[in-house]
């Protein structure tokens, strides 16, 4: 683990976009395309703002939500929403999208379309992960309905979960994905 400080927040957010750019950039140099797996909720957004003009290959780049609320992506409470406002516009608008929602009633109910749409793009090539003031990330909630299961070492690529205080089901990496990433950024 390499522990980096900044002077504020705004640098932080810079140097991490660039990091994040050239290690797709050598990803992409090795092979056919890089997988980026990133949070939703506000932190990452400026991180998105920086990364969103670097000057990469964006066509063989995939990005893919960490986790997703299960609400319509144009829900104002919908992380793949401040994705397309914040990451997925200038050059990086030529990124393949691999959305964790779909439209269906409950997230169970998809799940195996989800998983097949994800398991070609494991292992994650960089991972950015956010953290919650209850220490959850993903949808990996303190108290969640099946997180024992999501955290096991056989835990299917995707999960359904339901956490605590949450108005509505969710759609989450486990923590198998997440722990095999090629490159993780906390």
């Amino acid at each position: 683990m390499n522990l980096v400080e900044y002077p504020d927040s705004e640098m932080m957010m810079i140097d991490l976009a660039n990091q994040i750019a050239g290690e797709i950039n050598t990803s992409l140099l090795q092979h056919d395309w890089a997988s980026l797996a990133v949070p939703g909720g506000t932190t990452p957004g400026p991180i998105f703002d920086a990364l969103c003009d670097a000057d990469l290959d964006w066509s063989r780049v995939h990005v893919l939500l960490t986790d997703e609320r299960w609400v319509p992506e144009d829900h104002e409470r919908s992380n793949t929403r401040l994705l397309r406002q914040r990451l997925l516009v200038e050059r990086a608008a030529e990124a393949v999208y691999v959305p964790l929602y779909r439209d269906a009633p409950t997230p169970e109910e998809a799940l195996d379309e989800i998983t097949g749409a994800i398991q070609p793009e494991l292992p994650i090539s960089i991972l950015l992960l956010g953290m919650g003031a209850d220490m959850h990330t993903a949808s990996l909630f303190p108290g969640a309905d099946r997180l024992e299961e999501a955290l096991a070492k056989d835990a299917p690529p995707v999960m359904a979960m339901r956490a605590p205080g949450a108005p509505e089901p969710r759609i989450t990496l486990t923590a198998p994905v997440l722990t095999d990433a090629m490159t993780t950024h906390v």
